[in-house]
């Protein structure tokens, strides 16, 4: 196990790196630079271009060093826990993702909850009860849900509330609590306004893993050591959840892996939709603005919970299903 443990974090650094090189040259190709968007807009407000403030600009941004030179002064800061300084914000990155990740935090979490809590009885019931009209009923709030976009569903939430309810559902909080400091009737406000992005973002998730979990739990108990446990007396609850249910939640485990990369990223048009504080619209704004330190710091981070998140996945795996043990130590 350790043998092995060390072999993935190897493989992880390199990946790491190959896409810290990879990420910041897709960053470059772009025609211009943050300093030629910089120039516009000055010169739109009237500021006389010499050669002497592009010169100065150029200097202060970082861009008159060759780019093998900016790539090693970006990535030798980032490995030491300091993301740079943003060029738009005139801010350093570290506090600017740092509340942005903490409200994503809480609404991937809430939104994983939400979906495992929803979608494991579903899904064993619907296995169970296969052809009942709780499994039709299920099948199809399935298909709807993965039919459905998140964005669309959050304008018709939106929709339902404003219109009906009298809520303005948008954003995170209410407005007498977006720029007050922390406190108790924040939190509490928090709490009242997440509903929403948790279900919206729960939906589809929710709907693909009753599907998996189905059709798992449906292939394990038409095996054999199903029909052996229950030829030997074991009650059908215990039979079901001791064996076949352990099994099929391989996908459950296998979510973390996509489940820690929106921790940074969200679900980004939904997010843009619901007014929501996290840093999904924030990364496309770097992006668009060629904001390279504030940018590719997000893309690191993505890359990092992606590959620590899979490493998880497996680890997991490993100490939950046997089978995966044994094939490990075969090999």
């Amino acid at each position: 196990m350790i043998r092995w443990l060390t072999r993935r974090v190897i493989n992880m650094l390199i990946v790491l790196w190959l896409i810290s090189v990879v990420s910041f040259i897709i960053i470059q190709l772009p025609p211009g630079d943050l300093l030629t968007a910089t120039l516009i807009a000055l010169e739109q407000r009237g500021v006389e271009i010499t050669d002497d403030l592009v010169d100065d600009l150029r200097r202060q941004y970082g861009l008159d060093k060759p780019p093998v030179l900016q790539y090693v002064h970006w990535i030798s800061r980032f490995v030491q826990g300091d993301m740079g300084r943003s060029f738009v914000w005139n801010a350093p990155v570290n506090e600017l993702v740092g509340e942005r990740i903490a409200l994503t935090f809480v609404i991937a979490l809430s939104s994983l909850l939400f979906v495992w809590i929803v979608a494991f009885p579903v899904g064993i019931y619907s296995a169970v009860r296969q052809y009942s009209w709780g499994d039709h009923t299920a099948t199809f709030l399935s298909y709807i849900g993965l039919a459905t976009p998140n964005f669309l569903f959050a304008l018709i939430l939106m929709y339902v509330s404003f219109r009906y309810l009298g809520l303005d559902i948008g954003g995170m909080f209410s407005l007498e609590y977006r720029e007050a400091p922390w406190s108790f009737a924040k939190v509490l406000d928090l709490l009242a306004h997440l509903w929403i992005p948790t279900v919206v973002l729960g939906t589809a998730g929710t709907a693909g893993l009753v599907r998996i979990m189905r059709a798992n739990l449906l292939d394990e108990l038409r095996k054999q050591y199903v029909v052996t446990a229950r030829a030997k007396g074991l009650t059908e609850t215990t039979l079901i959840m001791k064996y076949p249910v352990r099994v099929a939640l391989n996908p459950f485990i296998s979510t973390v892996g996509w489940t820690l990369p929106t921790l940074i990223s969200g679900a980004t048009i939904t997010a843009i939709v619901l007014n929501l504080p996290t840093t999904g619209p924030f990364l496309v704004g770097s992006l668009l603005s060629q904001d390279m330190f504030l940018a590719g710091s997000f893309i690191m981070l993505l890359s990092i919970l992606t590959v620590v998140g899979t490493l998880l996945s497996d680890v997991l795996l490993v100490m939950l299903d046997p089978r995966i043990r044994y094939a490990k130590q075969a090999a």
